[in-house]
């Protein structure tokens, strides 16, 4: 089970040890880790503080994904395919 409020893509560089990860529901969520484990689990307690961040501001907060997804891919494949449609 997917122990997330939101879909994550979790991006993998050229350094074996690092992670990138953000959500494209939950804006101006980002970070890092040193493993795909890693990254799910810095995504779960920032995902709660990032809301609690935007909730504090008054800024609106996306609704929850019933259904969230999880993506593991090179970093660059969504910001490539977003720039040639």
């Amino acid at each position: 089970m997917i122990d997330l409020p939101y879909s994550l893509v979790i991006e993998a560089t050229r350094d074996a040890g690092f992670f990138g990860f953000y959500s494209l529901e939950l804006e101006g969520f980002t970070g890092v880790g040193h493993s795909v484990e890693d990254c799910l689990y810095e995504a779960r307690c920032g995902m709660d503080e990032h809301v609690a961040l935007l909730e504090e501001k008054q800024l609106p907060v996306p609704a929850k994904n019933d259904h969230p997804t999880i993506t593991i891919q090179n970093e660059g494949i969504v910001t490539e395919t977003a720039e040639s449609t």
